[in-house]
């Protein structure tokens, strides 16, 4: 026991230092980049992936685990291991992998579409395919925004190649194998998961779409048949558009970030401190994207946003701030290697959970301050957007976490015809004529956080199995003390100091299942 201790107490030791500098040199390369930011993260990355690649502390962490060990010890021991064996390999395959993976990072942060002559902004494009009704703008917008998979396709790829060349040194089959079981994740049960989520969801989401398809064949004057992408409100189709209830309005002169803070006072959990050290707005150099990042597992907690006042960005500044929660939240008793959510599903379920309450009713009223009788009005379709948007995010995480398979058992395949195979038979959204342009790789998650999109998929399982146990605990959700404290002491305290899976089950008292989103979808 005494062995396995100074393993992981050495290990930790040389670990936490690197991980505080290289989420700094990642926090700067995303809000200013520059060549010699790219730089240091590049550095960093290297001296951390270099701590893990190290055969002997390797050989000793296998050893250990191999022992007895208190029950803390052993799972650190876990962590350890699973972080490490990606990393078994040659000083120069991770290089080449850690310099490609920040080129192609860089290239989304700094890249601009070109709409018209004119470079704009992701928030531009989404702004024109809201609210345009001229067909022939919002075919150039959604062109403009699939511009960045052009310039990053081929970096993808050489990813791809890369990262499965390291995984079969190391005896897996791909990259997405190994990405999987160094993830506390059996692949035959995801795959399971997805026809079991594609079973729930075909049917309710081919009704609703062609009332979609109805609708916008009328609003742009063209028959059903005939829609293509740019006719959706969203470049990949991961959202609905707003349809019979368009809150944006509502949110046109809120201020954001006080909504947020209401919310989460509403639940005795404290987001100032976070949202003093973020970075909310657009700006030249900086990503587009939206993320959390705890930079020392000790409080520096951190959110990047592109904030304008809109549902969207409502919804975004909820689930981000719910992630925010979750971190701060974890036990700071806890050993270092365990100070961080159970697992990816886990922090995504929670903040999922919370960006839903942009379209709650009771959130609309107690905190946006939406009058009763408004809020009496938009009810019904309050519901129906609702259950709209998680049949469409369903789809379309089953779009890309297919596609990510065939990423990695065929690199150098036809993607461009394997994506729109995909989005045609799970999203029903019809391929431009004519069109072969790698509009796969616009989509930043495949370069930058691989095998990452079924997190997604499971955490909108979790949030709705948590909604589940909030209503019955505390009530629900808004304004619910209980429901808060519920969410620090079963889910946000224990931290990574069990698996994912216990914890769903100790939290929810039922093992995680697509049975309570099928639910939501009724």
């Amino acid at each position: 026991m005494a062995a396995a201790e100074t393993v992981v107490r050495e290990l930790t030791d040389r670990l936490r230092p690197v991980e505080i500098a290289l989420g700094r040199a990642w926090w700067e390369a995303s809000t200013r980049a520059s060549v010699e930011a790219n730089q240091r993260k590049i550095d960093r990355e290297l001296a951390r992936r270099r701590i893990l690649a190290d055969r002997a502390a390797f050989d000793a962490v296998r050893a250990a685990r191999t022992e007895p060990s208190e029950p803390m010890v052993a799972r650190q021991l876990e962590v350890l291991h699973d972080a490490m064996v990606p990393n078994q390999i040659s000083d120069d395959r991770q290089r080449q992998i850690v310099e490609l993976e920040t080129e192609v990072e860089a290239t989304f942060t700094s890249f601009r579409g070109e709409l018209d002559g004119t470079r704009v902004a992701d928030n531009t494009i989404l702004d024109v395919l809201r609210t345009s009704d001229d067909s022939g703008l919002r075919r150039r917008a959604w062109e403009a925004s699939k511009q960045v998979g052009q310039a990053a396709a081929g970096g993808v790829r050489e990813l791809a190649r890369l990262r499965n060349a390291a995984a079969r040194e190391l005896g897996y089959r791909d990259h997405f194998a190994l990405a999987l079981a160094v993830g506390e994740m059996d692949e035959a049960r995801l795959l399971a998961t997805l026809d079991e989520v594609d079973r729930h969801t075909r049917g309710p989401f081919g009704t609703w779409k062609a009332t979609l398809d109805d609708e916008r064949a009328a609003r742009f004057g063209v028959p059903a048949a005939e829609l293509a992408p740019w006719h959706v409100d969203d470049p990949f189709f991961q959202d609905p558009p707003a349809g019979a209830v368009d809150l944006d309005a509502l949110f046109a002169d809120a201020d954001l970030e006080a909504l947020t803070v209401r919310t989460y006072d509403g639940l005795g959990l404290e987001v100032r401190p976070v949202l003093d050290r973020s970075d909310l707005y657009a700006r030249d150099g900086k990503s587009q994207h939206a993320f959390c990042i705890d930079i020392d597992r000790q409080g520096d907690v951190r959110v990047l946003g592109n904030v304008e006042p809109s549902e969207r960005w409502m919804d975004t500044m909820l689930h981000e701030f719910g992630h925010a929660v979750y971190d701060e939240g974890i036990d700071r008793q806890l050993p270092w290697l365990v100070r961080g959510p159970a697992h990816p599903l886990t922090t995504e379920g929670v903040a999922m959970l919370f960006g839903r309450l942009a379209r709650s009713p009771d959130w609309l009223g107690a905190v946006a301050g939406v009058p009763a009788g408004q809020v009496d009005e938009l009810r019904a379709n309050l519901a129906a957007a609702r259950r709209a948007s998680l049949l469409v995010f369903a789809r379309w995480v089953l779009v890309v976490t297919h596609f990510e398979r065939r990423l990695y058992a065929d690199p150098d395949g036809d993607l461009d015809t394997v994506w729109w195979d995909l989005v045609e038979q799970y999203q029903q959204v019809r391929r431009p004529e004519g069109r072969r342009q790698p509009d796969w790789a616009a989509k930043i998650h495949l370069a930058v956080v691989p095998v990452y999109y079924q997190n997604y998929l499971y955490g909108e399982l979790f949030a709705s199995q948590l909604e589940t146990a909030l209503t019955e605990r505390a009530g629900g959700l808004v304004d619910r003390h209980d429901a808060g404290q519920f969410l620090a002491e079963e889910v946000f305290r224990p931290g990574a100091a069990q698996r994912w899976d216990h914890l769903v089950e100790r939290a929810t008292g039922e093992q995680l299942s697509a049975a309570h989103l099928a639910r939501h979808l009724a």
